[in-house]
């Protein structure tokens, strides 16, 4: 079966159209049975991220998964495939492993991604769906982001997604320790996030989610207090910074909401960055005079200080790759003779165990051990030789020539010209 991967990511799709394909963790599993079931896939794994949705298959059919991926997700296939991009073989490797190692992310060198790559395998082992080509991609794809982090400086200096929210905020506020933050969901990238903000010692952290304890539990980290998703409305007023990112797939901020938070706060600023795909705050809150609303995208002219510093490490970054690529193609490709040799070493076995039990039965009768044992290895050589040889007598001429080749080749035979020819 061919390896391909197919989906959008931020260098293609913008985040109104990303939103629209994007994957819960908890409904992947239902989602790649889906594929499997309804489309000649073999193999799938689905990663999803706030900057990508790709879907990694072995199959001979890629342009099914586009036509599933616009059906499941409810989305017209003429709508996405603009924005579509499908890697095969060669390439579909390379991109995997440039994802792992952060060449393909918005923070170049950012190590984010090879937990959420690692997350991808176990959902589509859980489902089912990890067979054995997807899974040396996976695992081959983990050793590669460790190898380039090891020995180049793809990492150095990076500025993380949370870093860049705190350095926005600095520009709006004088003194970030003057004010009162919320932060929307108790996930990795929140908790990222709150850390960083609270080594500024803000007036206040409030974390705000669906499971209390596990808000609470990030709370205590940080110093601050948690409350539930539904309080939001009544008290969102009270903040100046608005941190928000969680899986829901509706927005949990409305334009409503956040015109009544202005009016009373007396048109007082209010900083919100959105850093969930599906957005969690309207769009629409961002036309507001006194709300300055920042998404994922907004915040990647600011990751990019610090830049120029990892793309030195990038050329030994891609270097590596490119030699990976080759070792796992080579392993590829020898798993289309996988069925040839076990056959073969069947077939091998089977006569073995034959000429055993003949040669046992000699001996059990007292015949001279000498002589069973040189009748064995004759027998044995035999039956090993009889196929090819018989094949290579009944083919015609053309095929001959072939065949002889491919002899010297399997057996690594040097074959003596006869003389006069």
């Amino acid at each position: 079966m061919a390896l391909y991967t197919l989906g959008i990511n931020h260098h293609t799709a913008p985040i109104s159209m990303r939103e629209l394909v994007a994957f819960e963790a908890d409904g992947v599993p239902e989602a790649l049975t889906d594929l499997t079931r309804c489309k000649p896939i073999q193999e799938a794994a689905i990663l999803s991220t706030c900057n990508r949705t790709e879907v990694y298959i072995s199959s001979e059919s890629p342009e099914a998964v586009g036509e599933w991926l616009a059906d499941y997700r409810r989305v017209a296939l003429d709508e996405l495939g603009p924005y579509l991009y499908t890697y095969p073989g060669r390439d579909a490797v390379r991109h995997a492993f440039r994802v792992a190692s952060g060449l393909d992310s918005m923070v170049l060198g950012e190590s984010q991604i090879l937990g959420q790559m690692k997350e991808a395998a176990r959902l589509a082992e859980e489902a089912g769906t990890l067979g054995a080509t997807l899974h040396k991609l996976f695992q081959q794809s983990f050793a590669v982001a460790k190898e380039v982090r090891s020995t180049t400086a793809i990492g150095a200096n990076v500025i993380s997604l949370a870093a860049a929210a705190v350095r926005l905020a600095g520009r709006i506020f004088e003194c970030i320790a003057d004010q009162k933050i919320l932060f929307i969901g108790a996930g990795e990238m929140i908790d990222l996030c709150a850390t960083h903000f609270a080594a500024q010692q803000p007036r206040l952290i409030v974390i705000a989610n669906r499971t209390v304890e596990r808000g609470l539990a990030l709370a205590e980290r940080v110093g601050g207090a948690a409350i539930r998703l539904e309080e939001i409305g009544e008290r969102l007023q009270q903040f100046d910074i608005v941190v928000s990112c969680t899986a829901s797939p509706l927005p949990i901020i409305g334009l409503g909401m956040v015109e009544r938070a202005v009016r009373l706060r007396r048109h007082r600023p209010i900083f919100m960055v959105d850093l969930a795909v599906p957005r969690d705050i309207e769009r629409e809150v961002g036309d507001l005079d006194d709300v300055f609303l920042y998404t994922v995208d907004d915040l990647a002219q600011v990751v990019e200080s610090g830049l120029e510093s990892r793309q030195a490490a990038v050329v030994d970054a891609e270097a590596i790759i490119t030699e990976r690529v080759e070792g796992f193609l080579r392993w590829l490709a020898t798993r289309d003779t996988v069925p040839v040799i076990r056959s073969l070493r069947d077939a091998a076995e089977r006569a073995r165990r034959h000429e055993v039990e003949h040669a046992l039965k000699l001996l059990a009768k007292g015949d001279d051990p000498a002589r069973v044992l040189d009748q064995f290895s004759h027998r044995l050589t035999n039956k090993f030789l009889h196929a090819p040889t018989q094949t290579l007598n009944q083919a015609g001429r053309t095929e001959r020539e072939a065949l002889h080749s491919l002899v010297a080749h399997l057996f690594h035979l040097h074959i003596e010209t006869p003389h006069g020819e």
